[in-house]
């Protein structure tokens, strides 16, 4: 009977976890644009016109935890033909976030979700905890130089952080985005260590979830401005709206912190933040919202327009109103929230957006986005767990999402997966970066010849 109990008590602590117009494919009113590229959800083909979506609750809200198992010697992910992966460093401690600085070097932030009190205690007892590192976050930034050399250089360049995610360089001016806060170091060029005390120039809303504790940024052209993604503080508002402020945002500041606003809202989890290059639109990969079935609600890829709503909590993909909501239903939200650009699959956690501006990876893939999906947890059959690619022409999606690397699924039938992808970032040499949090590795897959 004591443990009939402890197995609930564990189940339902971890359960709760300036743009041109033409660079959009909505209009104001959030109307479903012409196009009708096909992806996949969860493996099913997905037309992008919204009134293709199924009925929220068409199958019943899964749990279907992961388990890592780590990678055996000589295995690795899997890339298309043309192609090589490798292993640019491994033995790290939740690689979770890659930022890649003007001269080359390879800044990783090692950070996890970490649990306190009774869930600690109960942790092991919980599949969730087979699924990522409950452990105690490392909290650092480590460096990485000469990489390709035959003397390859790391450093552990800063800590004492909290929960570091992204990191951005502005003139002499190094910006880490800890889950509660923005903080600014001075840094010069060449730099292997942050010897000086930071500073928090803005304080962010900490926790959330399902790990929203991550806090990505990214500047513009001009480098003027500071965009932070802050995810959701929970699953659907349950906690009400008075816990989500300033959250499921995407924030404007100036580079001293000053001058907040929200640039865009409605975004349950933005993690992926990237500005596309050659049009300055900014795009954003959005984890959406869970428990209404296997194939609802599905992520998205998609540009991001100053002052839009997207839809969360009240209505997702567009003006689908969300059931869960009548006691606050808001049509007036519902009715100007803006239809995605571009869905991923629903439940993949697509958590990392970077777009190809490197020069050897075949035409095809040229200013293409790719996008590394974390994987399920709440369907009943595994779905994400690679980085998928998605063809661009004239700024726009333009076809089918690709699988890219794969291979990270050891045995579906067991849930076993060897790592979890997350952030996805183009190096000089034009080759891929991907980081596998779960893995501990950093994965570099570079184009043949």
């Amino acid at each position: 009977m004591k443990y009939i109990v402890g197995i609930a008590i564990v189940t339902f602590l971890f359960s709760c976890n300036n743009n041109d117009g033409a660079a959009h494919p909505s209009d104001s009113t959030g109307a479903a644009a012409s196009d009708t590229s096909r992806t996949a959800t969860g493996g099913v083909a997905f037309n992008r016109q919204p009134d293709t979506l199924p009925p929220p609750f068409a199958t019943k809200s899964a749990e279907n935890y992961c388990k890592v198992i780590g990678w055996p010697d000589g295995k690795s992910p899997i890339a298309p033909a043309g192609f090589t992966v490798t292993k640019f460093a491994g033995k790290l401690d939740n690689p979770r976030f890659i930022y890649i600085a003007d001269n080359g070097d390879v800044f990783v932030s090692e950070a996890n979700t970490e649990v306190t009190g009774i869930k600690k205690v109960l942790a092991p007892l919980s599949s969730k905890s087979k699924s990522q590192n409950l452990g105690k976050s490392a909290n650092r930034i480590t460096l990485f130089r000469n990489y390709l050399t035959k003397n390859p250089q790391s450093y552990t360049f800063l800590t004492g952080l909290n929960k570091p995610f992204g990191m951005l360089i502005i003139g002499n001016h190094f910006y880490v985005a800890n889950t509660d806060g923005l903080m600014e170091y001075d840094y010069h060029p060449g730099d292997t260590a942050i010897t000086t005390p930071g500073g928090k120039i803005l304080s962010l809303p900490a926790g959330g979830y399902n790990n929203h504790w991550t806090r990505n940024i990214v500047t513009n052209e001009k480098k003027d401005k500071i965009y932070i993604s802050v995810g959701s503080g929970s699953n659907v508002a349950e906690h009400g709206m008075a816990n989500e402020v300033r959250r499921a945002d995407i924030l404007e500041v100036g580079l001293d912190g000053t001058g907040e606003k929200i640039y865009a809202s409605g975004l349950r989890n933005p993690a992926g933040l990237n500005f596309q290059p050659g049009t300055g639109v900014l795009w954003t990969a959005v984890n959406e919202r869970d428990e209404l079935g296997d194939d609802l609600v599905p992520d998205y890829i998609t540009s991001v327009r100053e002052g839009g709503f997207y839809g969360w909590p009240w209505s997702y993909f567009g003006q689908h109103p969300d059931p869960r909501m009548k006691a606050e239903p808001r049509p007036d939200m519902v009715q100007k929230a803006i239809v995605p650009d571009y869905p991923v699959g629903a439940h993949t956690a697509s958590l990392g957006l970077c777009f190809y501006s490197g020069a050897s990876f075949p035409g095809h893939y040229q200013n293409g986005a790719f996008v590394g999906q974390h994987g399920s947890w709440n369907r009943s059959e595994l779905v994400g767990y690679k980085v998928v690619f998605v063809p661009f022409q004239k700024g726009r999606p333009a076809g089918n999402m690709e699988d890219f690397l794969t291979g990270f699924i050891a045995d579906a039938s067991k849930k076993e997966v060897y790592g979890r992808p997350v952030s996805v970032a183009v190096m000089h040499d034009g080759s891929l970066l991907v980081a596998d949090d779960s893995g501990n590795t950093i994965w570099r897959v570079s184009a043949n010849g």
